[in-house]
């Protein structure tokens, strides 16, 4: 299982950054054709919107991201849990969430069928 949390976990990270490692025909690739996403604000984003965005990032917010934790949920399905926080001008973390994503194994690869971020109740 370690190494499917490493597998994962890298391309979880590789979304965080859209554009700037991701190119558009990357982030096409890795979300599933059903996916979406419940952001940490309550809005719900389909994938189409999902690919416009991080596909066409230049630049993204600098963010910290750490103790995931990974849960094989079937033979083709696991559930990648983990927090997040952005880094504002002043070096405090701040919008600190708590993240889950469903990955699926689909034609020989790994892709992103769900995503949420809910806010933290306390700050880390």
């Amino acid at each position: 299982m370690t190494m499917l949390l490493t597998k994962i976990q890298a391309l979880e990270v590789e979304l965080h950054h859209g554009g700037l490692q991701c190119s558009r025909t990357r982030v096409d690739n890795l979300l599933h054709s059903d996916f979406y996403e419940v952001s940490r604000s309550g809005v719900r984003y389909e994938r189409a919107f999902v690919v416009d965005v991080l596909g066409g990032q230049d630049s993204a917010p600098k963010s910290v991201a750490d103790e995931f934790e990974l849960q094989q949920i079937t033979s083709e399905n696991v559930l990648l849990t983990y927090r997040t926080a952005r880094i504002n001008a002043q070096g405090e973390l701040i919008d600190h969430a708590l993240r889950c994503s469903l990955w699926t194994h689909k034609n020989g690869q790994w892709q992103l069928r769900y995503h949420q971020g809910t806010p933290a109740a306390k700050k880390w």
